[in-house]
């Protein structure tokens, strides 16, 4: 009796074996990204310690430029200074560097969600770090309900609205006062003294963070930092999202999984919500090809065989843009001379010594 050949195997439409071709790149470049903001924030902060240390000692030792790039530790400062800018159409004197690099953050965040703080942001990769950490102590990370999670998570916009509330019922000559005033000279220098000069209060405080940092995943970033809040809700404008193709999608969930934010990445078509930092974890871990993508909105294909396109952004763009607008207003500010706070030398000289003396204006 003749043997019959085999049918054709039967694959059902979403096929598991379909995998990502080569090594996903995007977390060891958006570490290396992390690495060399970080270092250069470390270089930044030396130079200002001894450009300070240079006037607490009265004009001995050695003597540095003061390094206006820390005025990106300044964000309230920076926002402050932009409704000057936006009110009277002038770039402020005292730390327009903290303007122009705000600027350029938000920017950022419009343009790629909240890259800034996955790829950039200090705190962002300290708090990284802090996870990993406990993750490998504890075993895994704490993820709270969403009954607690959810209410948790509008902390951080009760804080936004509360210096937004202050600084927005401010004239711009109250605003230019107020950078006038000691206080506002040094804000700088005091956020320096405030570390090292650290209470018990302010240890015990910044101990617990740090705690909880380890225990849930990005606890400061996800649930504190108004400055994030802000970079959210700008990222909702952004054209460029993690969007899923269904198609391709072999609903395996290592996306969700994957994601610091908890989101249900496995479950929508576009990630939409402020909370999405852009980090490609959920990307790094999927195992279909290009079933999900960081990308712009998809645009119609050349062939009638495929609906749409998506267009997506590799890590080296991602960077690329992140570098752009970093470097960008860096140059704009530098050629326009509006990057240094130029006061003179007397001044400093009089008020740095007594940085811990000065109190703030409305107290």
């Amino acid at each position: 009796m003749a043997t019959q050949p085999a049918p054709p195997l039967q694959f059902p439409s979403k096929t598991p074996f379909i995998r990502r071709f080569g090594r996903d790149t995007s977390q060891r470049t958006r570490h290396i990204v992390q690495g060399l903001f970080l270092l250069l924030n470390g270089w930044l902060g030396i130079q200002f310690y001894l450009w300070a240390r240079f006037y607490e000692r009265g004009g001995a030792g050695l003597s540095v430029q003061r390094p206006a790039g820390v005025e990106g530790w300044l964000p309230i400062a920076g926002l402050m200074n932009t409704k000057y800018l936006l009110v009277t159409g002038r770039v402020p004197t005292i730390h327009p560097a903290a303007m122009y690099l705000f600027i350029g953050f938000m920017l950022m965040s419009i343009l790629l969600k909240k890259a800034f703080c996955s790829w950039l942001c200090p705190v962002g990769t300290f708090s990284e770090f802090l996870w990993r950490i406990g993750r490998r102590i504890f075993g895994r990370n704490i993820r709270l309900p969403k009954w607690f999670d959810i209410p948790l998570r509008g902390l951080k916009y009760i804080l936004l609205g509360l210096f937004i509330a202050v600084i927005g019922v401010m004239s711009a000559e109250a605003l230019d006062g107020f950078m006038q005033t000691p206080y506002g000279l040094l804000v700088d220098v005091k956020m320096m003294n405030f570390f090292r000069d650290m209470g018990i209060t302010a240890a015990v405080v910044i101990a617990l963070l740090v705690l909880l940092s380890m225990l849930v995943q990005n606890f400061w970033c996800r649930y504190l930092c108004p400055y994030g809040a802000l970079m959210g809700l700008a990222s909702l404008l952004s054209p460029v999202k993690i969007r899923r193709d269904t198609e391709a999608c072999i609903d395996c969930s290592k996306c969700s999984k994957a994601c610091p934010a908890g989101l249900a990445v496995d479950q929508l078509i576009q990630i939409r919500t402020v909370e999405c930092t852009a980090c490609m974890a959920c990307i790094s871990v999927c195992p279909a090809q290009d079933a999900l993508q960081f990308a712009l909105p998809p645009r119609k294909a050349a062939t009638a065989a495929a609906r749409w396109q998506l267009r997506s952004l590799s890590p080296l763009a991602i960077s690329a843009v992140l570098a752009y607008f970093f470097f960008g207003v860096v140059l704009l500010a530098r050629a326009t001379n509006h990057w240094q706070t130029n006061l003179p030398e007397q001044v400093y000289m009089h008020l740095v010594p007594r940085a811990n003396q000065l109190t703030h204006p409305g107290m």
